[in-house]
């Protein structure tokens, strides 16, 4: 990217705040800092505020909390919410759970390209490696060798390398909101997350089947921006069915623009 753009770290968190802690400090050892850290939290306690409060004191970055009360899984209506709370002209979104190599934003950002959406991939963490970085509150560099990890591929950073495997298609199906970046004003072309998709599942994959039939390509971006997903359990998937059927529907009737988006809360709040 030969422009000087914005940048914005979108970080979505719900009530977590011991690995919220890990995820912010692996934003303070950045090689390149973002603009300003944007959290959507999804109706988290006084915990996670206390962990958003310190974070803030130990960076000169504008962090921004966006929260609403707790009334279910409502990760669409509060990351909209928090994407009104910013002018950054690129967002990097990722998880309250996902914790980033010291070169991840740098990487994001040297991406970063006009017309394109960007899938990234993590590095998903034995529970034995998450259990030790939670207890001690430091997270401990993790190697393609280290034991337990899985899809060891993706801890591997080799840039020079990286523009042999970047894959550019119209897939939207393989899209994970845990590592990703998108213009914003993509964003907003598209009306932003569907707040009709209730519970957990498929919001990210139907944004990005929205931004396909806007017109944009898929850039799946692998030996960069590499990261690190905390093991956790399952969420409840009681609503999965029906989000895919709306992707699905999205997907196949061309649909690029969501009735009840993220301009639904510049009018509301």
């Amino acid at each position: 990217m030969g422009e000087r753009v914005s940048v914005a770290l979108l970080v979505t968190t719900y009530n977590w705040p011991e690995a919220l802690k890990l995820v912010l400090e692996s934003v303070l050892v950045q090689t390149v800092l973002p603009d300003e850290v944007i959290i959507a939290d999804d109706g988290s306690g006084e915990t996670t505020r206390a962990v958003v409060e310190a974070f803030r004191q130990k960076t000169s970055i504008p962090v921004k909390h966006f929260w609403h009360p707790d009334e279910g899984f409502r990760k669409t209506i509060i990351i909209n919410q928090a994407i009104t709370g910013t002018s950054s002209d690129y967002i990097i979104q990722i998880d309250g759970d996902i914790v980033m190599h010291e070169l991840f934003i740098k990487d994001h950002i040297s991406e970063a390209e006009r017309g394109y959406y960007i899938r990234g991939s993590r590095v998903l963490l034995p529970e034995e490696i998450t259990k030790k970085c939670l207890v001690t509150g430091n997270f401990e560099s993790v190697s393609t060798f280290s034991k337990g990890v899985r899809n060891r591929i993706n801890s591997l950073r080799i840039p020079f390398l990286a523009p042999l495997v970047i894959k550019k298609t119209k897939r939207s199906r393989n899209w994970i909101g845990c590592n990703c970046a998108f213009w914003r004003q993509d964003f907003l072309k598209v009306n932003g997350y569907n707040n009709e998709l209730k519970g957990w599942g498929h919001e990210d994959i139907e944004l990005a089947a929205r931004f396909i039939n806007s017109g944009l390509y898929q850039k799946k971006v692998k030996l960069k921006a590499v990261c690190y997903h905390l093991h956790h359990p399952f969420n409840s998937r009681v609503h999965e069915n029906i989000n895919y059927r709306v992707y699905l529907d999205t997907l196949n009737q061309g649909i690029a623009y969501c009735s009840n988006g993220y301009r639904h809360h510049l009018t509301t709040d």
